[in-house]
């Protein structure tokens, strides 16, 4: 049982709790922590306040890390099919998909904040033996399916953007080659793995945001398809595309990622204070991740809506 100590922190009054969700002890506590050497410090205010950015530029990370799901080649393939299939009728899903995505991440974030466990292992406490390996299996199968054309498409682009000096097999090859790299890069400091991640989306930004400027897409077309649910005229390819946005956007496997994620950070889970605090920075720093996502995958469905939508190939010429 938990009670009130006199400073607003939590105190347990039972020293071996049976609670599944929490670890006995603070020492066993670190026995979790299998994916972290160290955790990140919070630093302290003098004075209490509502927001500082100095936390939140410390408990920044995850989150953009977690938002990369939501920019790989799956997503952009979707966002640009999307454009050439649909022109600007479906942004409203991708806006739907992005809300109800931030969601499932808010509540994985929360679960790995309050009970310092990850969500697979809270599954691994909470369910028997057979509805594990089931979610095992089924989360592994996910994974297989996203990774497969993840890796052919960044096969296709390789060989593409090298005129086809390099074939499709050493595309694949460069590609596993790159996955292995980015797994030793936590090895030099989590901080400089989400600065580099930052990098990236930052280019991402960056160049897609020139397409758009260039392209000079309908501004009337974006915000109507934006914030108006309709799709008319709309057959079998544009509702099949309608369900790849939602596929492309909400992933299982990147529930487990965030939840396990936020136990980079130093959180004081006996004090309620420091984990609301750290609920309220994490959703923070998790809305601004995902909004820049979101604005991205914007780009790429208006350029490709404004380029290829009704249009021929005679004319595209």
């Amino acid at each position: 049982e938990d009670a009130s100590g006199e400073h607003g922190e939590v105190v347990s009054t039972i020293s071996n709790s049976m609670n599944p969700l929490q670890p006995p002890d603070a020492s066993s506590e670190d026995a979790f922590t299998t994916y972290f050497d160290s955790k990140i410090p919070i630093p302290e205010d003098e004075t209490y306040s509502c927001f500082s950015f100095r936390k939140l530029w410390a408990f920044t990370g995850p989150g953009f890390l977690m938002s990369i799901a939501y920019l790989d080649p799956g997503n952009i393939e979707s966002d640009l099919q999307s454009g050439a299939v649909a022109g600007f009728k479906l942004l409203w899903v991708l806006m739907l998909a992005t809300i109800i995505g931030l969601l499932l991440q808010r509540l994985a974030a929360r679960l790995g904040v309050v009970t310092g466990l990850h969500l697979a292992e809270v599954c691994n406490r909470q369910y028997q033996k057979a509805p594990r390996i089931v979610l095992w299996l089924m989360v592994e199968l996910a994974i297989i399916g996203s990774d497969m054309q993840e890796v052919i498409g960044s096969a296709i682009a390789i060989n593409l953007l090298s005129v086809g000096k390099v074939p499709l097999w050493g595309g694949v090859l460069i590609t596993i080659a790159d996955t292995f790299v980015f797994l030793f890069l936590d090895k030099y400091g989590l901080r400089k793995l989400e600065a580099f991640f930052g990098f990236l989306i930052t280019i991402m930004a960056l160049t897609f945001g020139y397409e758009y400027i260039t392209v000079k897409p309908d501004q009337q077309k974006l915000l109507k398809g934006l914030f108006i649910p309709y799709c008319q005229n709309c057959g079998t390819p544009q509702l099949e595309q309608a369900v790849g946005i939602v596929g492309a956007v909400i992933m299982p496997h990147n529930m487990y990622l965030h939840s396990a994620l936020v136990k980079s950070r130093q959180v004081n889970r006996a004090n309620k204070r420091e984990v609301q605090e750290a609920n309220k920075y994490f959703f923070i720093e998790s809305c601004i991740a995902l909004f820049v996502s979101f604005i991205i995958n914007i780009f790429v469905v208006t350029v490709f809506a404004e380029a290829f939508f009704e249009k021929t190939n005679a004319d595209v010429v």
